[in-house]
């Protein structure tokens, strides 16, 4: 949930340093959907990983 809250702020800020002309909100801005995208992936990737232990105990379970 805090990637989409990362980039939705990081698109407002791009949006008002492009109204204001302010180069450095706009940064500020990138750095923060940056920021989103990257919680995102690795929220996946724990979610991946979370799976594959499931599937690893499961065949522990069945072998045993």
């Amino acid at each position: 949930m805090g990637g989409i809250t990362d980039k939705i702020t990081g698109k407002i800020k791009q949006a008002a340093g492009d109204i204001t002309n302010d180069a450095a909100l706009r940064r500020e801005g990138l750095k923060e959907e940056r920021k989103g995208e990257a919680k995102d992936e690795l929220a996946k990737a724990h979610q991946h990983a979370d799976e594959k232990a499931h599937e690893v105990a499961d065949l522990e379970r069945k072998t045993s």
